[in-house]
């Protein structure tokens, strides 16, 4: 599916209801004797052969395999609660898989979404589980089972903190209606910064889908638009906000020369503060996982990705 436009940041019924015809007063057995088409009757041996039948004809999930140092333990104790209702033996596999994920988001997309593939088959109604898999989808360019999983885990947990994701898989399906009604409704002063910082993006990004270049503009325009302080998603910001105006015939601010220094400033191993212009407060980075084991200090243990990440 091609590149949008612009920048990218989970059966009711019963089985012993009467049949057609049925005159009794009582429910028959479920799955009575209801013929074969040619009239004869079907006995449960010869149901359950077509059962087997129709389940052998199913591809067999191939599980990734799962180095034997990545152990469950090393999973944010966080998201280790979420998984408590599971077997333990299912825990540790699932958690494996999740540790996986997190470790290979970034390098090996496509792996990741196995990953997240195979702990969807163990705990298909864990909402992290939903996420993860919403997350590998969107990375991998498939936005209708992202957007699934995403709504998905969205109805589960009650959180909005996958909503930018949501708009620009709305957006790869090539629904820019759909993605800026997606956010309709939602109070972005309680997002936390880094939502509210993707979520403009992507809906910038819807803007421009629909021709929109002047409210794509507005979009950008919230309080985090800021050369003073600088987040994790500041660069893109700046850059987006640049490339609009240039699209608009307006050259206002150095807003490209603030997104690399930014960048520089994000990159400082030691945390070293870089003014842009008066006064620079870096948040507290994510510091690099560790080969093989635990992420050090990573406040979740689930990946986060920005809009457009995937399709550039």
């Amino acid at each position: 599916m091609d590149k949008p436009r612009g920048q990218r940041p989970e059966r009711k019924g019963g089985s012993g209801a009467p049949s057609r015809g049925f005159k009794g007063k009582g429910k028959p057995r479920p799955g009575g004797d209801r013929p074969n088409r040619d009239g004869r009757p079907r006995s449960s041996a010869a149901r359950r052969d077509d059962r087997e039948k129709r389940e052998d004809t199913r591809p067999k999930f191939d599980y990734p395999l799962i180095p034997d140092e990545i152990l469950a333990e090393d999973l944010h104790i966080s998201v280790r609660a979420q998984l408590k209702t599971l077997s333990d033996e299912n825990q540790e596999m699932v958690a494996r898989h999740l540790l996986m994920v997190s470790m290979l988001i970034e390098t090996d997309p496509e792996l990741a979404h196995r990953h997240a593939l195979a702990a969807s088959k163990k705990a298909g109604r864990i909402a992290v589980v939903r996420e993860t898999l919403g997350v590998t989808a969107y990375t991998t360019g498939d936005y209708a089972l992202a957007l699934r999983e995403l709504l998905t885990h969205r109805r589960i947990s009650g959180s909005n903190d996958q909503l930018p994701l949501i708009v620009d898989s709305e957006r790869g399906l090539g629904r820019p209606v759909r993605a800026i009604e997606a956010a309709s409704g939602i109070d972005r002063s309680k997002l936390e910064v880094g939502v509210r910082i993707n979520l403009a993006i992507a809906l910038s990004g819807a803007r421009l889908d629909l021709g929109q270049t002047q409210q794509a503009l507005q979009e950008l325009e919230i309080k985090e638009l800021s050369p003073n302080t600088v987040f994790e998603q500041s660069p893109l910001l700046f850059r987006s906000y640049a490339e609009l105006l240039r699209e608009l015939g307006r050259d206002e601010g150095d807003w490209d020369r603030w997104a690399d220094m930014a960048d520089k400033a994000l990159a400082e191993v030691d945390g070293e503060v870089v003014d842009l212009i008066e006064e620079l407060s870096i948040p507290e980075r994510k510091p690099p996982r560790r080969p093989g084991g635990k992420p050090e200090g990573r406040p979740e243990g689930r990946p986060e990705r920005r809009p457009g990440d995937a399709a550039r």
